[in-house]
This record gives structure tokens, C-alpha cells and sequence, in this order.
């Protein structure tokens, strides 16, 4: 049995089937997954092997059985036998948020388990957090540290118990624990969780050590103690996620729909995006923004401090900005000095960083943002033409950075790693990539890089490259955005013809200009630039990406020429523009200093998010911009919007702006000008995608970018695109942003 079938309950499952179905033999783990051995009479062996595949428990996942005849006489009985070594082939199972079984038992004080943080199951609880090989065993774990009581090592030990083989397996005898110590280090006495409790509705900031790493805690209905936290993490405008206890406390603040429930009551507890209701109670959590990013208590920790609570919390990484979250107790007390007022600690070490997933429902479906805490490592089944691909790492790009390893005809992509331009980020990557190879025992024969030398992710992969002797493939950033999309949805390699609308921020083109608003028509082996957006210039390099008045000015010289500054007049933006250096902006943009052109979408909606006074000085995160101007959208966007100029193959903003800027001196209401913008972007591209499709012959179209991921314009130009007959796809199980980027490298790279 191939797939995810360690660390999940399998072998129990399998011992109680063979034992319903009266065959004999054995199971055990090993490098390639679970390997059954059995005998019995024909219509036995049909029942043991129909039920195997029909009904697998709750986190496995099965992707091949393969079998075959066995000579022999049979044993008497039917055995779980110890795990052996060998070629690894088989998933990690991402973390489990705690199962309706668990959570029973740390409620009910007749249970030996009853308030314990740590309790799991093989249903539930840590597992990449805290893997350190494969077979994934007790002592390959950091649970090795901890000794089994009497009373787990039954447990442990019986086939017929959940907890069978549930390597993290642990009671309040026997288990990790959890204490709480203040800026002084001193350990408060009595119930940490109920320190806890006491402080945070004392508007303190606690640091509480999670699952995949440490997270900051304080009441979320506290305009003053979200201030502070805002305050001593330096966040001064980026959204707080939140945990709430329950369902029906989600929805006194959110809309919830069936979809978005399930995603919030699943095994991976991610932070889903929800429409916000009432922001009343919970001021300064999502500042400039309609919708919340809401998770659910993912460990019996989360459970016991949000029940005792009662109310919603911030739970936001425990980091200063741009920063890996941190896992480490002695860490914690010196890098959240100063944020924190204490630390809720326990003593299971955090072997493997992991965010918290981020998703949303769009397309009604589940659409990752994040991958992280919950779904990573989970393998991608890519297509059986990648089953004898060469092992190939691809190393993803520079920021939301991601790797990818593919080996046996299946994708491994890491979890989200971060910014590579912080040193830490730089080093824990590296670290992971180093982890990966070892647990899957992975030599490269090829590696991917991003076409842009500069990357860090680029230098480091060359130089794997040179170390391993893997053949070096460079990719160009876009084409591994289209081409990440086709693999997840296991699209054939000889019939992958497909148009590719990627809109982001910027990717080295192979012109050698910046690319960033993309139609391309391309299959795995290569593509075709058909359309794109007209170039304007970045003035400044990357402090137009920081700062959106900079790309106002650049998009309205690109638009009206020297004379911009009289399309000004009674919109109110010359007094918004006198306040900055535009003159020095005309100069950098006519001698073409420092201001590179670029075709890229994330900074046109920088400039109209600037034009309506959106973070016209200085963005505080990325894409603050766009999310606000998506934001001020409260209604339905319109079926037509402001005009595209489309012209040799390249979609250009002049009438645009002219229609904008008429709107701002007629006083038409923000929300309406960006309703229009969105609109009238929809039907620009879908007008343009239908055209390339048309004549390239092809029925199949791939969004992707990190700009598909506002609501407004994939929901229109999915669409506008099926509806003219057209098969779109889009990104499911990666990231539409650069977090997903590294899977595109990847089956490229192993195809070429």
C-alpha cells in the first residue's frame, strides 16, 4: 500500500480487517509504505482486499496497491510485525487537528486524560512537527524523549485501540507538559491554562507555544490590548488571524458558508478568509478590509485556553515582522522579549516549523494561500507519465518561497518557508531543504531554478547542482506558474496546450525585461508570449513596490505623456501629489533611471488603489494595496467597466484612466470607481483569452499569480471564460502565488 499510510492508523486497521475477513499473515511499515503479507481461502482475500481500499482511516491516503502471489504455507494467525528500513516511498502525514474522540476525553473529568494538552490518537495530533526520519517510529520523533506509562504502552500496544502505534502517544503521567512563566522566567503555580486565562482577560500578550510553532495570544474584543500587540510587534496594518472556540462564535462575527464550515472543522484547522460581518467587537484585526482570517483550536492545548476563555483570540505568529515564526522555548524568551508578557511553554521540541495554512473558498472550492501547518508534506499525484521522471528538486522563488521534490510519479512540495531576503528565512530554507532530502533519502539528478539570477533560491540551487552533479534547468517564472497549475490537475503532458492568464507582481521575463501581466500559451516544454500588459516604469526598483504613489505617477506619464499633471485638475489628486518628489519621479522615468519597465498587474493596482488615497504613502505588507481596493468593492462588479485600450497584442490603460479620473471629478463613490476598475479588467482579459484560444485551438485556460488571488477578478474571469465554452482551471492545492511556484519548476524541470 502506497501513499499516506504511516503514522495514520493503518496498520491497526489492517490487523482488525484481516481479522473480520479470517485471513492470516502480517503488516509492517517500510520505506515504500505498508506492506501486507496474507493468506486465506479466494472470496476471504476478495473481501480483505475490497475493504482495504473502501473505507482507509480518516487522515490516510491511498495512491497504489500493488500485489502479487505468495508460495508458502500460512501462518495461523494474522501479526503486526516490526517496521523495516528501505527505499523511502511513502508520505509524512501532515499535522492533525484534534479529533471528536480526543476532544471527548480531555472534556470529560472521568477520563484519565481529562484538561491534558497533549492528548492524540492515530486520528489526530503532531506529525511533521515533530518526524525526524522515516519509517515514521516513536524514536525517529521527539517523543522518543518521553517514556510510556504503563497504562499508554497498552494502549500503545493493542491493535484493537485508536491509539495503537500513535507515536506521539502520551498522558498526563507520562507526557510532555505545560507550564506558564513570566518576563522574569519564574513559573506561575496552580493551572497554566488558567494563568493564562487570567492574564489575557487582563489585557496581557501571551506567547503560547503551539503545534508547528509559537504563536501571540491576546483578547481579540480589546481594542487596547490589539493595539499593544500591534504596537510591540511592529504590525502596523497587516491582519491579525483569530481563533474563535467554536463554530457559532464565528458566525457573531462572519458569514459562514457550508463550505467554508468544513474547511474550518477539518483535519488541517486552517485560517480561512470569511466575509466579516460586524467589526464592532474586534477593532484593529483586519484594518481596510472586508473579511477575517478565522481557524479553529487545532491541539487540545488550543481547545482547553479558548473554552476556559470564552471569547475570540488573536492567535498570530510569534515573530517580529518578516521574521521565521519561532519554535524554540530558549528563543521564545529572548526574541519575544518585549512582545510578550509570558509564555505558556510545554516541553515536546518543535522539530519542523510550520505556519498556520491559510485558505479561502472561491469557485466554491477550497483554494490554498498558505501551505503550511496541517497539509504540508502532503503529496501531489502528478500525471503517469511522471512516474519514471529523474528526481528532481526545484527550489522555488524568492519570496512566499517553497521547494519541491518529485520522485515515484508524485510532488512533495515544502511547506511555506517565507522571504529569502531575511537571513533567518535564508537559513531555515536552506535547513529544510537539507531535512527533506534526508527523510526522503533524495539525491537530485536534476534541479530547477528560477530564471532570475539574483534569487537567492537561484544561487542556492546552483550550487546543490554543482555539489550533487544534478543537471541545472533555469525557468522562467511565469511559465512555472502556468505550468504548476496543469500538474496538480494531472494534465497529460502530450495534450497540454493551454492559455495561461498569470497575473503578479514581478518575474524576470526571458526578454530580460520585467514581466508581471502575462497571456501565454504553453504546454510542460515550453510557451509563447501572446499578450501582455503595456510596460510602465517602476521608479525607484522595489520602493515602487513599497510605496503606490510611485506607480500612480509612472502609470499616468505612461498614460498622458508630459502633460499628466493637467488630467489632475479637480480629482484632487495634484494636492496628493504635490506632497512628493514627482518632479525627481519624471526625471528617473525620462532618463530611464532606476526605473525599470515592467508589465506587471500588482502595480497597476497599486496605482488605482493610490488614486482613490489607498495607502498612497507607503505600503505596510504586501499587497495592502490591492486587498483595500478590492475591499472598497461592496457590491456586484459590473458587467462593463472602465475601457482597455487592446492593441498588438497588448493591453494598455489610457482609456482607463481618462474614465477613472473623469468618475473622481464627478464625485462618483470610491467603491463604485473600483467596481468599475475590476469590471472593466474582467472584461479586457477575458475578451483577450478568448482570442488566443481561439486561434491557438485550444478549450483549456490557467489562472494563476498571485494577483488571481483577489475574489473579484478570478470569480469574473472564470466566469466570463466558461461561459465562451472554455475549461478553467485553477490553482486547488498550491498556492496561485509564488508559494506555488516551485511545483511548476519542479514538473517542468522533470519532464524536459
Amino acid at each position: 500500500m502506497r501513499g499516506r499510510v504511516q503514522g495514520v492508523g493503518f496498520r491497526p486497521f489492517v490487523w482488525r480487517l484481516a481479522h473480520e475477513a479470517a485471513v492470516t499473515g502480517h503488516v509492517l511499515n517500510d520505506g515504500a509504505g505498508v506492506r501486507i503479507e496474507v493468506w486465506g481461502k479466494s472470496a476471504d482475500l476478495d473481501r480483505f482486499l475490497h475493504e482495504l481500499e473502501r473505507d482507509p482511516p480518516p487522515l490516510a491516503r491511498i495512491e497504489a496497491v500493488v500485489w502479487t502471489v505468495l508460495e508458502g504455507l500460512p501462518p495461523d494467525q494474522f501479526q503486526i510485525v516490526q517496521s523495516v528500513d528501505g527505499d523511502i516511498n511513502t508520505e509524512i502525514a501532515p499535522d492533525a487537528a484534534t479529533c471528536p474522540d480526543c476532544l471527548r476525553e480531555i472534556c470529560d473529568p472521568a477520563d484519565r486524560r481529562y484538561r491534558y494538552a497533549f492528548a492524540n490518537c492515530t486520528h489526530c495530533g503532531p506529525r511533521l512537527s515533530i518526524v525526524e526520519g522515516i519509517p515514521y517510529d516513536r524514536a525517529r520523533t521527539s517523543m522518543r524523549t518521553f517514556d510510556m506509562c504503563d497504562d499508554c504502552r497498552r494502549e500503545y500496544e493493542d491493535p484493537a485501540d485508536r491509539r495503537f502505534h500513535a507515536q506521539p502517544n502520551a498522558c498526563p503521567i507520562c507526557g510532555p507538559r505545560l507550564w506558564i512563566e513570566d518576563v522574569r522566567g519564574e513559573v506561575a503555580r496552580g493551572d497554566p491554562i488558567d494563568e493564562a486565562v487570567r492574564r489575557l482577560k487582563g489585557g496581557q500578550i501571551i506567547a503560547v507555544k503551539g503545534v508547528g510553532g509559537f504563536h501571540l495570544a491576546c483578547d481579540a474584543t480589546s481594542a487596547d490590548a490589539v493595539a499593544e500587540l500591534r504596537r510591540r510587534k511592529r504590525r502596523v496594518a497587516k491582519p491579525l488571524a483569530l481563533m474563535a472556540k467554536d463554530l457559532e462564535q464565528i458566525r457573531g462575527f462572519c458569514d459562514v458558508t457550508a463550505p467554508e464550515a468544513d474547511l474550518l472543522s477539518s483535519s488541517i484547522a486552517p485560517i480561512v478568509l470569511l466575509r466579516s460581518r460586524d467589526h464592532a467587537g474586534l477593532i484593529g484585526v483586519a484594518p481596510g478590509l472586508n473579511c477575517m482570517g478565522v481557524m479553529l483550536p487545532q491541539s487540545p492545548l488550543h481547545h482547553l485556553l479558548l473554552t476556559e476563555f470564552g471569547g475570540p483570540l488573536v492567535m498570530t505568529s510569534g515573530n517580529f515582522a518578516d521574521t521565521p515564526q519561532v519554535t524554540d522555548n530558549a528563543q521564545a524568551r529572548v526574541d519575544l522579549a518585549g512582545i510578550a508578557d509570558a509564555w505558556l511553554l510545554h516541553d515536546r521540541d518543535i522539530v519542523n516549523r510550520l505556519d498556520d495554512s491559510i485558505m479561502r473558498v472561491d469557485l466554491a472550492a477550497p483554494v490554498v494561500l498558505r501551505r503550511g501547518r496541517g497539509m504540508a508534506p502532503a503529496a501531489i499525484r502528478l500525471h503517469e507519465r511522471f512516474a519514471e521522471a529523474p528526481p528532481t528538486l526545484a527550489m522555488g522563488a524568492e519570496l512566499k518561497s517553497t521547494f519541491c521534490l518529485i520522485k515515484g510519479g508524485q510532488a512533495v512540495p515544502s511547506q511555506h518557508i517565507g522571504d529569502l531576503k531575511n537571513a533567518e528565512t535564508y537559513a531555515d530554507y536552506r535547513e529544510k531543504v537539507t531535512l527533506f532530502r534526508d527523510l526522503y533519502q533524495f539525491d537530485p539528478a536534476v534541479v530547477a531554478v528560477d530564471l532570475h539570477p539574483d534569487y537567492l533560491s537561484t544561487k542556492w540551487g546552483e550550487r546543490l547542482a554543482e555539489d550533487t552533479g544534478a543537471t541545472l534547468i533555469r525557468v522562467q517564472h511565469h511559465h512555472a506558474h502556468l505550468v504548476g497549475c496543469l500538474a496538480e490537475h494531472q494534465i497529460d503532458p502530450d495534450d497540454a496546450k493551454t492559455v495561461g492568464v498569470i497575473l503578479d507582481g514581478t518575474g524576470l521575463g526571458t526578454d530580460e525585461t520585467i514581466w508581471g501581466g502575462e497571456i501565454l500559451l504553453g504546454d510542460y516544454a515550453g510557451f509563447e508570449r501572446k499578450a501582455h500588459f503595456a510596460p510602465v516604469a517602476l521608479p525607484g526598483g522595489e520602493r515602487a513596490v513599497l510605496e503606490p504613489w510611485r506607480n500612480l505617477v509612472a502609470h499616468l506619464v505612461a498614460a498622458f505623456g508630459i502633460d499628466w499633471r493637467i488630467h489632475l485638475v479637480g480629482t484632487g489628486l495634484a494636492d496628493l501629489t504635490d506632497e512628493k518628489p514627482v518632479d525627481l519621479i519624471e526625471r528617473m522615468i525620462a532618463q530611464s533611471l532606476n526605473a525599470p519597465l515592467a508589465s506587471s498587474a500588482g502595480r497597476l493596482f497599486d496605482a488605482v488603489a493610490a488614486a482613490l488615497g489607498i495607502v498612497f504613502g507607503r505600503q505596510h505588507y504586501e499587497g495592502q494595496a490591492a486587498m483595500e481596493l478590492e475591499a472598497l468593492v461592496t457590491g456586484s462588479v459590473p458587467a462593463t467597466g472602465y475601457p482597455v485600450c487592446v492593441a498588438d497584442n497588448t493591453l494598455s490603460w489610457r482609456p482607463m484612466w481618462m474614465a477613472l479620473l473623469d468618475d473622481l471629478r464627478s464625485g462618483v463613490d470610491h467603491g463604485v470607481i473600483a467596481a468599475r476598475f475590476h469590471g472593466g479588467l474582467v472584461v479586457a482579459l477575458a475578451d483577450v483569452v478568448t482570442q488566443v484560444a481561439t486561434e491557438a485551438g485550444t478549450g483549456r485556460i490557467v489562472l494563476s499569480g498571485g494577483v488571481m488571488q483577489n475574489r473579484l477578478l478570478v470569480e469574473g474571469v472564470y466566469a466570463r471564460l466558461r461561459s465562451n465554452g472554455f475549461n478553467v482551471l485553477a490553482h486547488r492545492q498550491v498556492p496561485a502565488n509564488d508559494g506555488g511556484i516551485s511545483l511548476g519548476q519542479a514538473a517542468i524541470a522533470a519532464l524536459a
